[in-house]
């Protein structure tokens, strides 16, 4: 801090940063080793850099007692198994010069790291780059990390985006693989672009892939999913044709089915939430809509 009367006179702020991320992963001078990944890449760092720049590494790197010696750059390393060796190489490059270069394909595992050591600068910058970066492919990876992490701004931004591409997201790999709650954020949009009888076979295909993968029953993986299914807005003769299909997995309950042959004999609402007969933005019109609402 500069004294009364002093005046702080500031450098070639350009040299200094060369000069600072000439250190990342630099083993010259280093006093601290990762071994990341699955590659079980050796990485080099300074612990007063990290120490200073992140809590969480200042906890993982103070000596376990007060008086303890520094330890020696030979210490054994700290084994970071779980985290790709670029990812953990664009922390490093934060934590040494403010600044990160990111792309599509680790965007997302940085966000994740960024939120884990709880570097809230970093994480903003992710969550920048990913809202621009958006794609068909990657929406419902960012989707499932913005609900995963309480990223409510990223996942407003998802939802916007599957909303103005809904046929061609539900055709990835991505929504596939999403959890029940973040499935259950995209069914509860009016505006998705897409007409409800494919988004019940999306929603079809979606719990027969997680009952594989997670080896439980198709019906109890989708209870609540279902539940945002607007099945009122189906034909007589598309809701008996989803009526056939549910013997075989029970994957609607059946009182939701009967409901909605209850509003066709009714020709009106009934004690279901009114916003499960509300049309979406891709709804095509069906005779029996102009009751419903």
């Amino acid at each position: 801090m500069a004294s009364a009367g002093s005046t702080v006179l500031e450098g070639d702020p350009a040299a200094f940063s060369a000069a600072v991320r000439s250190l990342i992963n630099n083993p010259q001078f280093s006093d601290v080793r990762f071994v990341v990944g699955r590659e079980r890449q050796e990485v080099f760092a300074h612990r007063c850099i990290l120490a200073c720049r992140c809590q969480a590494f200042l906890g993982l790197l103070s000596p376990p007692q007060p008086d303890a010696q520094e330890p020696q750059p030979s210490q054994a390393p700290f084994v970071l198994g779980h985290v790709q060796p670029e990812v953990f190489l664009a922390v490093l490059e934060f934590l040494y010069t403010n600044s990160v270069t990111l792309n599509s394909r680790i965007a997302l595992e940085v966000l994740t790291s960024a939120v884990e050591y709880g570097l809230d600068e970093l994480r903003k910058l992710c969550v920048e780059f990913i809202e621009g970066a958006l794609s068909v492919e990657l929406v419902c990876e960012a989707l499932q990390a913005a609900v995963t992490y309480g990223q409510a701004a990223l996942q407003e931004h998802c939802l916007a985006f599957v909303e103005d591409h809904t046929r061609e997201v539900v055709r990835t790999r991505g929504f596939l693989e999403l959890s029940a709650p973040a499935l259950v954020s995209v069914l509860r949009s009016d505006r998705l672009a897409i007409d409800e009888p494919e988004l019940v076979r999306a929603v079809r295909e979606w719990a027969h892939v997680s009952s594989a993968v997670l080896e439980r029953p198709v019906a109890e993986l989708a209870a609540l999913p279902v539940q945002e299914l607007r099945l009122a807005l189906l034909s007589p003769r598309e809701l008996a044709a989803l009526e056939t299909h549910n013997q075989r997995d029970q994957l609607i309950p059946v009182e939701c089915i009967a409901e909605a042959w209850k509003r066709h004999a009714l020709r009106k609402g009934s004690r279901a939430p009114s916003r499960l007969c509300r049309r979406r933005r891709g709804t095509q019109p069906r005779e029996h809509h102009g009751y419903l609402e």
